[in-house]
C-alpha cells in the first residue's frame, strides 16, 4: 500500500469512526469550537405520576414549552417548561417507571438542576385515623412498605399480628437492617417547614359527593373537611387494602423511623423517585435538599365499619378531582414563592 493510500484509507476510517460516535453520542465529535446545546436552567420541576396528576398544573403556570427526552416513558415522553423555568414531568405509575424516567431525566444534559427545587406531587390513599379524603400531606419520611418478607396470614405463626416482616428481621416487631438502602428517607426539614407554612391556608377543594361519603366513617378525622398537614408516606407496588394491612402499615413506619415517622398515605413510587434522585446527587447534578413531597388523598386506605375492604377498594367517594385539583391548590404557594424570589430561593430555603 502507497503512502497516499495509507493516508487515505487512515482518513476514511476516522470519519467512519467519527460518524458512527455521533450517532451513539448526539454530537461527542462535533467541531473544535462547536457550542454544546444549552441546558435549561429549572427553577422548580414539579414530578407527575401519571396524567391526571399532571394535567392540573399544564394551563395555570402555562407549560407550554415541550422538550423530548430520551428514556422518559412513552406516554408522555416530553418534559414540559413555560418561561418561568419551571417545569413538569410525568414518570409512568409504579417504582419501575418512577425510577426509570427520572434517571433519564437526571442524566440527560438536556437541564441544569444545580438549583432545581423538586416537588413530587401525586394522589395516595389515605389513614382514616390521621386524616381525609381531599386533604394535602407533606411527607418527613418517605417509607419503602415492600421491601419485606411476607409469609400468608394462614400460615404465619399464631401470635403474630402480621405476615408482613422487614428482610433479614426475625419477626414483625424487630427492625431490619437497611441493606437495600432505600428503605427508608428523610426529606429537608427547613424545606418542609417552609412547605407546610406557605400552603397551611390553602383554599383546598370539596365536594358534596366526598363529605356524604366521608360522614360515614367514625373517627373525627376521617370527617373533617381537607386540610394541609405534615404526615408520612409508604411506597410500594402492590395496591393494597384493607384495616389489617392499613395497621401494618403504621406500625412498620414507626418501627423503621424509630418510632419519629407517623403514617399516613399509600402509594407507590416515592422511595424509587428519590432514589433516582439520590444518584443524581452523587454525581453532582442536584441538591437532594431541595426535594419536596406533596400526597393529597383521593381514597381512605380502609373501610369504614360495615364495609367489606373490597366494597372499600372500589368505592367511588367523589374525592379523584377533588385530589388532583388540590395538588395545584396545595402545591402552587411553595412554586410561587421559589420563583417569585429566586433571588433568595437559589441560594437555599429562606430563613424567613
Amino acid at each position: 500500500m502507497s503512502v497516499f493510500q495509507r493516508v487515505t484509507w487512515f482518513g476514511a476510517r476516522a470519519a467512519f469512526i467519527a460518524f458512527a460516535t455521533t450517532l451513539l453520542f448526539g454530537c461527542a465529535t462535533d467541531a473544535p469550537g462547536a457550542k454544546p446545546p444549552q441546558q435549561i436552567a429549572v427553577k422548580v420541576l414539579i414530578i407527575s405520576m401519571f396524567k391526571p396528576e399532571a394535567q392540573v398544573w399544564f394551563e395555570p403556570l402555562k407549560l407550554t414549552r415541550e422538550i423530548k427526552v430520551p428514556g422518559l416513558s412513552a406516554e408522555d415522553p416530553q418534559v414540559r417548561c413555560n418561561a418561568d423555568s419551571v417545569c413538569q414531568v410525568t414518570t409512568g405509575m409504579g417504582h419501575t417507571n418512577a425510577a426509570a424516567s427520572i434517571t433519564a431525566l437526571v442524566f440527560s444534559g438536556k437541564f441544569d438542576l444545580s438549583k432545581t427545587y423538586f416537588l413530587v406531587a401525586g394522589i395516595a390513599g389515605v389513614d382514616p385515623n390521621v386524616s381525609t379524603i381531599g386533604s394535602a400531606t407533606w411527607a418527613r419520611f418517605l417509607v419503602d412498605f415492600g421491601i419485606a418478607h411476607e409469609i400468608d396470614a394462614r400460615e404465619m405463626p399464631s401470635t403474630w399480628r402480621s405476615g408482613y416482616f422487614g428482610i433479614g428481621a426475625k419477626d414483625p416487631d424487630s427492625k431490619p437492617k437497611f441493606e437495600y438502602r432505600t428503605e427508608v428517607f428523610r426529606l429537608d426539614e427547613k424545606l418542609l417547614q417552609k412547605a407546610l407554612k406557605l400552603s397551611a391556608n390553602a383554599p383546598l377543594a370539596d365536594n358534596d359527593k366526598a363529605r356524604a361519603y366521608r360522614a360515614r366513617y367514625s373517627q373525627p378525622t376521617a370527617k373533617a373537611r381537607p386540610s394541609v398537614l405534615q404526615c408520612d408516606t409508604a411506597a410500594g407496588d402492590t395496591y393494597w387494602h384493607g384495616r389489617f394491612l392499613g395497621e401494618t402499615a403504621t406500625r412498620w413506619v414507626s418501627l423503621v423511623t424509630d418510632g419519629q415517622g407517623k403514617y399516613c398515605t399509600t402509594q407507590q413510587e416515592d422511595n424509587a423517585t428519590y432514589e433516582a434522585l439520590k444518584r443524581g446527587a452523587s454525581a453532582g447534578l442536584l441538591d437532594l435538599q431541595r426535594v419536596a413531597v406533596l400526597r393529597t388523598a383521593s381514597n381512605f386506605d380502609r373501610p369504614y365499619q360495615g364495609q367489606t375492604a373490597y366494597a372499600s377498594l372500589n368505592a367511588e367517594s367523589g374525592c379523584f378531582p377533588i385530589a388532583t385539583g388540590n395538588l395545584l391548590i396545595a402545591g402552587r404557594p411553595l412554586v410561587d414563592a421559589i420563583v417569585g424570589n429566586w433571588p433568595a430561593w437559589s441560594a437555599g430555603v429562606p430563613a424567613d
